[in-house]
């Protein structure tokens, strides 16, 4: 019947010519992800918060911006040695938080037993400017540090400055090329040690899967690479060398996402093997379970711990 009007009927032949003629907007790219966290995905997935001992987390709200927080940690802990046996003392501390989160405004501050002050700052000064700002404050000389970052976002670009303590700075800049890929570089110079580096990096992503590369002057190389493999179990492998100290590491883990839990474990060139369990039990109750086993020191390390508050 459409053939008698004039018109000519659609064939898939059709629909996959048009679609392969379909031409990039390069000027309607994607803004990429900060160059600091182009390897965030593999990061969540093959480096959890692990720790050993006991932990308790509880969050107060006490009105929708503004929260107190009480953080209690029982565990041992290493101390440095010559030997290859681990060597570790019992410790145990309490830490105070206060947490302000506004659309425009972040503001968390820890105060920990052994005197340690840590804050951390967000601030949105426009739409496209943002301040992130962290320090250290401690009573041991020379140890006391901060940072100071200017986040600019384009519409199809970032770039990043920083400053810190010791005259540290540092200037990054990532650019969409593809609406998939996207290439970027760093330069830093630190004064009080008279060091300075470049790195360049790529990143390639898609909806099941994201592929980095980084490699510095420092004789850092690195690369990794997640794939989804459905809407709720992903995996992650990395590699890292040091051509300069000939070091290479290389792991490979999983990240299953549940209805209630999170279940992240890894094994590395090194022999260690680790996994890390959070289990919501309840609105606002979490259980958590650390595990790390290292096969070449012979060091076992198994925490648990529970989260109150959101």
């Amino acid at each position: 019947m459409t053939a008698a009007y004039g018109q000519v009927p659609t064939t898939p032949m059709d629909t996959k010519a048009e679609g392969k003629s379909k031409k990039i907007d390069y000027f309607d790219l994607p803004c990429p992800i900060p160059y600091e966290e182009i390897q965030r995905e593999a990061f969540m997935s093959l480096k959890p918060e692990l720790f050993e001992g006991l932990r308790f987390d509880f969050t107060k709200g006490l009105n929708q911006k503004f929260a107190l927080s009480h953080s209690v940690a029982m565990g041992p802990t290493e101390l440095p040695s010559q030997s290859s046996e681990t060597i570790k003392i019992p410790t145990a501390h309490y830490e105070f938080g206060a947490n302000f989160i506004d659309p425009k405004l972040m503001l968390v501050g820890r105060v920990m037993t052994d005197g340690r002050l840590n804050a951390r700052l967000k601030c949105d000064l426009t739409d496209k400017l943002t301040l992130k700002g962290n320090a250290q404050l401690t009573s041991e000389p020379h140890m006391s540090h901060g940072m100071a970052t200017f986040d600019y976002k384009g519409s199809d670009y970032r770039a990043q400055l920083q400053m810190g303590n010791g005259a540290l700075f540092g200037a990054s800049y990532i650019q969409s090329v593809t609406p998939h890929l996207s290439l970027g570089g760093e330069v830093f110079w630190a004064g009080q040690h008279r060091k300075s580096g470049i790195g360049i990096a790529t990143r390639y992503n898609t909806d099941k899967m994201v592929a980095t590369a980084q490699v510095a002057s420092t004789g850092m190389i690195a690369l990794s690479f997640v794939q989804k493999v459905s809407e709720k179990v992903s995996l992650a492998t990395d590699f890292m060398y040091n051509y300069l100290s000939k070091e290479v590491t290389s792991s490979v883990g999983y990240d299953y996402i549940l209805r209630q839990c999170r279940l992240r474990g890894k094994i590395d060139s090194n022999g260690c093997t680790s996994a890390f369990l959070e289990e919501r039990l309840n609105m606002g109750l979490n259980f958590i379970l650390s595990a790390e086993i290292d096969h070449r020191k012979k060091d076992y390390k198994f925490g648990f711990g529970l989260t109150v508050g959101e």
